[in-house]
């Protein structure tokens, strides 16, 4: 039942966390011309900063794995950028010493994601 209850917070933060993403989108298209991505920019830096701050300060509670950590962590910033995912990954990697997998995350999330977007294009 836990289980359930945490994909229901998941899904219901990462509701939110879309919207936010949309408005963010909606919101740099006003204030912000041309072709660089400046949305992204913002969702994805921003996105970084709050799951640095929120998991930094959920480890200090010792709360990780609460239902709000998952509403925020997952559900939210998971729904606002997944980038946050990979940002909080690597430092992770950094902070314990895994120096090689750090880079080696860099190199494969950035080239796996950019082919992978390049195959779907050229199949579809």
């Amino acid at each position: 039942m836990n289980e359930m209850r945490n994909f229901i917070w998941a899904g219901l933060g990462g509701m939110l966390g879309s919207m936010l993403r949309f408005g963010v989108y909606r919101m740099q298209a006003v204030y912000f011309t041309g072709s660089f991505f400046i949305g992204t920019l913002i969702v994805n830096v921003l996105g970084c900063f709050v799951i640095g701050a929120v998991s930094s300060w959920f480890e200090k509670v010792s709360a990780i794995a609460s239902p709000m950590y998952i509403f925020v962590a997952f559900g939210i910033l998971g729904g606002f950028t997944t980038f946050s995912a990979f940002g909080l990954d690597t430092f992770l990697l950094f902070r314990d010493g895994e120096t090689a997998w750090a880079i080696g995350n860099i190199f494969l999330q950035i080239t796996a994601g950019l082919s992978a977007v390049y195959l779907g294009r050229l199949l579809f």
